[in-house]
């Protein structure tokens, strides 16, 4: 018994030996290499390319106080919309005490010679209708206290525009009242109540009251690398997304290049400006802001309808490009002919075929690699 018992267990071992080298002696043998199987098409090919920028309007007005004075209250919000001569603050006007002693001087000045041209022309009033002055002096004396009450009223106002920044006969037109210059949207407003500003003169530019612009008119600003700028022209249509959003796109189309290069990074680039296209979908769907980091693809090239296959297909040799087509299968391995092969325009997946094969044939694409291979690799 235990005899038997010895021969079966050889045997299994015999057999788990045998099973072993057979499978060891498969697995050694070369397998034949398989492509993938690539047909040509005619396709259309673009070659593109992305520039990265903001989008922003086309203009920005910064609005400025016409007095020096503090910030006495703020009427509008960045975010807000303000129509053209819309009140945006109130400065309160701190006077120059030289103007104003000046402007003082000039009220009591101008009131002693009223009183005395009041006093002239009831003199000269009272005599005329004694018929004891002639008309021509009557009219005289009249067109003085005219005078002297124009005077008057003027010293009056000038004192009231030095001294609080608004006369009586001027209101409307406060100087202290901040109004918008144009119809838009409030971007920014860097002052708060209880700042002190200033009016712009010839030794600064004047206190930022408020930044204001049209949002309807806007445009993409972005650089482009020396590369690729050559092959720009002006209206060439471009093609906007917004990283904040997503779902949105807009038309543009190229307006500007700068003529002068600016280093960045150790390249040279050069900056473009775009109209952006708003229809009136992405006006109510979406609030634009300034600012937005955007995205625009540039088509440089086309070619339509062309003979195209995948780049992976093709050899590269010195200037020379290869393909290799399918001839024939023989115990189940593939043949193929080496052909020179034209190319032309590419979009870094396809390439234009221009000559060297066409739609019949079948071309040699990449080698299709097998779970075993990836399991030896």
């Amino acid at each position: 018994m235990k005899k038997y018992i010895k021969l079966f267990f050889a045997a299994i071992i015999a057999l788990i030996f045998i099973g072993t080298f057979v499978f060891l002696w498969q697995k050694s043998q070369p397998k034949p290499i398989v492509y993938e199987d690539l047909t040509p098409q005619m396709q259309d090919i673009r070659k593109t390319t992305i520039i990265t920028g903001k989008i922003e309007p086309r203009n920005e007005v910064n609005v400025k106080p016409q007095i020096s004075g503090i910030i006495s209250e703020l009427l509008k919000e960045p975010g807000q919309r303000v129509q053209q001569g819309e009140v945006i603050a109130k400065v309160k006007v701190i006077p120059d005490m030289g103007q104003l002693s000046s402007a003082e001087s000039r009220v009591r000045l101008a009131d002693i010679n009223l009183r005395q041209v009041e006093n002239d022309y009831a003199r000269t009033d009272n005599l005329h209708k004694q018929q004891l002055v002639s008309d021509e002096d009557y009219e005289k004396a009249r067109q003085q206290l005219k005078q002297a009450q124009e005077e008057k009223a003027a010293a009056v106002d000038a004192l009231q525009v030095v001294r609080d920044g608004v006369s009586k006969s001027n209101a409307s037109a406060s100087s202290t009242l901040i109004r918008s210059t144009i119809t838009g949207v409030i971007l920014d407003i860097p002052v708060k109540v209880g700042n002190s500003v200033i009016n712009s003169n010839t030794f600064n530019d004047g206190t930022t009251i408020a930044t204001v612009a049209n949002m309807n008119d806007l445009i993409f600003r972005g650089n482009i690398d020396e590369t690729e700028v050559g092959q720009l022209a002006i209206g060439v249509p471009m093609k906007i997304t917004i990283g904040a959003l997503q779902d949105l796109s807009f038309d543009a189309s190229l307006e500007y290049i700068s003529p002068k290069a600016t280093e960045s990074n150790g390249a040279n680039q050069f900056e473009i400006k775009a109209a952006v296209v708003l229809s009136q979908a992405s006006q109510s769907s979406a609030t634009l802001r300034s600012g937005y980091s955007a995205n625009a693809e540039i088509v440089l090239a086309s070619a339509s309808q062309v003979l195209a296959v995948p780049e992976s297909a093709i050899s590269f040799e010195g200037d020379s490009t290869f393909v290799y087509v399918l001839v024939g299968k023989t115990d189940e391995r593939a043949q193929y002919e080496r052909r020179p092969v034209a190319t032309g325009l590419s979009d870094g997946v396809n390439i234009e075929i221009k000559s060297g094969i066409t739609l019949k044939d079948h071309v040699r694409g990449p080698q299709i690699i097998t779970d075993d291979e990836t399991i030896n690799d």
